[in-house]
């Protein structure tokens, strides 16, 4: 347990009446709190999710909603402001707590303060979830109490009342999260990768590495900073940590930490070096998941995983949804998810997964990412783009004279023209390159669509 709070007869702003929010809502309640929960949505679109919260506090006062919008007043007279990860921190009416004097903490900074057990915080541009599934199960496949939550989709408040010292949580962390911790320190952190994201979020690049590098901040010599040593981004950041570098490459071998050696992954560290299984275990595509896989390796041995126990949850990894995932084969077309592929980069590293003969479903909510970075992938593997979204026009405009491209006004239409398209041994890819919210409610959604359309196409 990090620090105690008592929360009894306090106010309370909650921001973001999303699974965060709600999380840290409950979490509050059940303490003795009075709950402010604002949100810009209105009550009918968020009906479904508050339902459960709104019943289980009855007429006790204990949580009062505004829905529809943020009453600046209520920034004002409460004790302390909780984010959700999807409220900005720029919101003009935090500078109404900041006026007051009032703390303004993220919904991770709140479960931190209260959890017991060590926490493995990973962060980067892509690979968060894969890697921070992979290790939570390879905790657990070694015997230990390994769990996933943060920004996977499973608030870490939410996990807080049944936390024990034995447990270990790998915790997916967001820029945005990161840009509301204060004392949050993981014995663990990882930054597996820095390329340009959330562009439309922040002044430029380096306000978005400023946020990534902040899960280092509260570290100290004792603590684990998981650094790929093949990203220039996160290599250069070695020299100013107050923690011990552990490194990871698929390139080269490295002092401390994971690597590939003659086809087979090797840890090394102070006390000499252990073969742990061949690459060809891991059954997830791509040299990025090669990437994710050492630094799961990495961080589960730091935590105490015998290495010998390692390759058999490898083995059995076969990804999470959303994450190039294999959907169905049509009339010899395989069709693949990728619906978390939500920048430039990680729809590079989707399309580079495959040797070829792709038809490839992108667009969405433009983040400010440069399009014109996929040229040289689609030039060599995409045989036609489908675009969908408010970014449609500016990808035609970046890719149009390296590819054919269609347009298509919803998800099941896009399908259906890549079926149209296709020819046995294509793959149709869902990658992206763009946020889902034009469309869709999350990445999540926009991938289940998808899914459904692919089925529909089954019938």
């Amino acid at each position: 347990m990090q620090a105690q709070t008592d929360y009894n007869g306090k106010t309370v702003l909650v921001a973001g009446a999303g699974r965060s929010g709600l999380a840290a809502a409950r979490f509050l309640i059940d303490r003795g709190a009075r709950v402010i929960l604002t949100d810009s949505k209105d009550r009918s679109a968020l009906d479904a999710a508050i339902a459960g919260l709104v019943e289980s506090t009855g007429d006790s006062g204990a949580l009062e909603l505004e829905l529809g919008g943020h009453r600046p007043r209520s920034f004002e007279r409460c004790d302390l402001a909780v984010v959700s990860p999807g409220v900005p921190l720029a919101l003009a009416e935090f500078e109404l707590c900041r006026k007051a004097g009032i703390p303004i903490i993220a919904e991770i900074e709140l479960a931190f303060r209260h959890i017991e057990g060590r926490i493995i915080g990973i962060t980067g541009s892509n690979g968060k979830t894969t890697t921070t599934t992979l290790v939570s199960e390879l905790l657990s496949g070694a015997g230990m109490r390994g769990f996933a939550a943060g920004n996977i989709g499973i608030p870490l408040t939410g996990l807080v009342p049944d936390s024990t010292p034995e447990d270990f949580y790998a915790v997916e962390l967001s820029s945005f999260q990161l840009e509301g911790i204060d004392l949050f320190r993981p014995w663990i952190g990882s930054i597996l990768n820095l390329t340009p994201d959330h562009l439309n979020r922040y002044r430029g690049y380096e306000d978005y590495v400023a946020a990534k590098r902040r899960i280092f901040m509260n570290q100290k010599p004792t603590d684990f900073a998981v650094l790929n040593a093949d990203d220039p981004g996160t290599a250069s950041l070695v020299a100013e940590l107050k923690s011990t570098p552990v490194t990871f490459s698929r390139l080269k071998a490295v002092r401390y930490g994971a690597f590939v050696r003659r086809d087979r992954i090797v840890y090394r560290d102070p006390g000499g070096e252990t073969d742990l299984f061949p690459a060809a275990s891991i059954k997830l595509k791509g040299s990025h998941n090669l990437e994710n896989t050492l630094a799961a390796c990495a961080m589960a041995i730091l935590a105490g995983a015998p290495p010998e126990s390692l390759e058999d949850s490898v083995r059995k990894f076969t990804g999470v949804e959303h994450r190039i995932e294999y959907v169905a084969e049509i009339d010899g077309v395989q069709y693949f998810n990728d619906s978390k592929a939500t920048n430039v980069d990680a729809a590079i590293k989707s399309v580079e997964s495959f040797p070829g003969n792709i038809l490839m479903i992108a667009g969405g909510q433009d983040k400010g990412g440069d399009f014109s970075l996929l040229k040289h992938p689609v030039r060599q593997r995409v045989k036609r783009l489908v675009l969908i979204g408010e970014a449609a026009d500016t990808i035609r405009r970046a890719l149009g004279k390296d590819v054919e491209t269609s347009g298509a006004g919803t998800m099941q239409e896009a399908v259906t023209l890549c079926r149209q398209y296709a020819q046995p041994g294509d793959i149709v890819l869902l990658a992206p390159a763009c946020a889902s919210f034009d469309m869709f409610r999350d990445y999540e959604h926009r991938g289940r669509v998808f899914k459904d359309a692919v089925r529909m196409e089954q019938q």
